[in-house]
């Protein structure tokens, strides 16, 4: 099965998450504006560049105030390190290994240590862990070349030829960084394991991707109940390259930046549907590119697969069309098979049904990113509330 979320995922309570908690303090400031208006007093010392140097209109209706957001691509640090504890099964294999354990610890510290314009950490994998990924790779490429997008096979392709994608070796974050920022300008962060929904679609905001580093348990190689390596690099990273996918990736990661926390839950959901559960049907057959099936020999099987019995099934997947409206008030199971499937026609057609979605949203703001100075501007002033914890 696929990297499992939390069940309490789209109640807004956990994405992403480390095993620690990181502090951050300040107080409310305003964010500059593409179009200034009025300028909001704080104590906060913010850069000059978030500043307005526009006279105030009195006139002007007040300031709204809004959740907390990354300003700064180096405010993902706080993001990236506002760790939740998650609980997991007792019997988890990892939980009850004391070398597995103080494995994922070492790697857990090198996490933690890492900051936004680092060079992203180097694990020097050892010879169980790529074994385990010997194992899922050599196993589920032949599922990708019939049931993956084409999409898909073409950035496999070049991951294989240009940095040595393989069932040999465990791909190291720095490579593939470097690669997805050279094509779609995405780059990785690393982290210890769930984020919030808010702190981790906030990243998107910066074409950055939260993901973590370790790899599950060598001894169930095809189930894990967090998102490891093979999750992140499988599943989601070879879609990062692709325009499409990276653009509504990154809207609905603009649109999540000081959105209430019922958008946010229902972003969420937008985002597990399409990213993490997507597919298109193309000449007859679907396809998948969303991670969470791509990076499942037993999902992918069931939810491609037109003949039965198929990923350990006889029952038959459920299609319905692609609609971000629908999809953003659904709830799902993470530790099963998705009950049904959302189709679109092309990653194309999901984008603009994200756009639409995103449109629609009651926001007292529209935001964009500013890749020249990694900063967030607004086209209205707005009034940044405290980060809480």
């Amino acid at each position: 099965m696929h990297a499992a979320l939390p069940r309490s995922f789209l109640r807004g309570r956990l994405f992403k998450a480390t095993c620690g908690r990181a502090i951050s303090s300040g107080l409310p400031f305003s964010v500059a504006s593409a179009e200034p208006q009025i300028t909001a007093t704080s104590a906060d010392p913010v850069p000059n560049l978030l500043r307005s140097t526009a006279t105030p209109n009195v006139f002007s209706s007040p300031i709204p105030s809004v959740p907390w957001f990354p300003q700064r691509r180096q405010d993902l640090d706080l993001c990236a390190q506002n760790a939740l504890e998650v609980d997991l099964d007792p019997d988890d294999p990892g939980l009850n290994d004391p070398a597995y354990c103080a494995r994922r610890q070492i790697l857990r510290t090198n996490v933690l240590n890492y900051r936004q314009g680092q060079e992203l950490p180097y694990v020097d994998y050892n010879e169980l862990e790529t074994q385990t990924w010997n194992t899922i790779y050599s196993t589920i490429r032949p599922k990708w070349m019939t049931y993956a997008c084409e999409e898909y096979h073409a950035v496999l392709a070049l991951l294989e030829r240009e940095i040595g994608y393989s069932a040999t070796a465990i791909p190291q974050f720095r490579d593939v960084s470097g690669f997805l920022q050279a094509t779609t300008g995405f780059t990785l962060h690393p982290v210890t394991g769930y984020l919030t929904p808010r702190d981790f679609l906030n990243g998107l905001a910066f074409r950055v991707f939260f993901c973590t580093q370790y790899i599950r348990h060598h001894s169930v190689p095809f189930y894990t109940q967090e998102p490891d390596i093979c999750h992140e690099i499988m599943g989601h990273v070879p879609m990062f390259a692709d325009a499409d996918f990276a653009d509504f990736s990154h809207e609905i990661g603009l649109a999540s930046l000081g959105a209430s926390d019922d958008e946010i839950v229902r972003l969420a959901a937008v985002y597990f549907i399409s990213v993490e559960f997507g597919m298109y049907r193309r000449d007859g057959q679907v396809k998948a590119f969303g991670a969470g099936l791509l990076s499942s020999i037993s999902e992918l099987e069931f939810a491609c697969n037109p003949t039965r019995p198929a990923g350990g099934r006889h029952d038959y997947a459920e299609y319905r069309k692609w609609c971000p409206f629908e999809a953003s008030k659904q709830s799902y199971p993470v530790t099963e098979y998705q009950p049904y499937y959302y189709v679109s026609d092309s990653v194309e057609q999901v984008k603009d049904g994200v756009r639409q979605y995103i449109r629609s949203m009651d926001r007292p703001f529209d935001a964009s990113y500013d890749a020249a100075t990694n900063t967030i501007l607004t086209n209205k002033h707005v009034h940044v509330m405290p980060r809480h914890m």
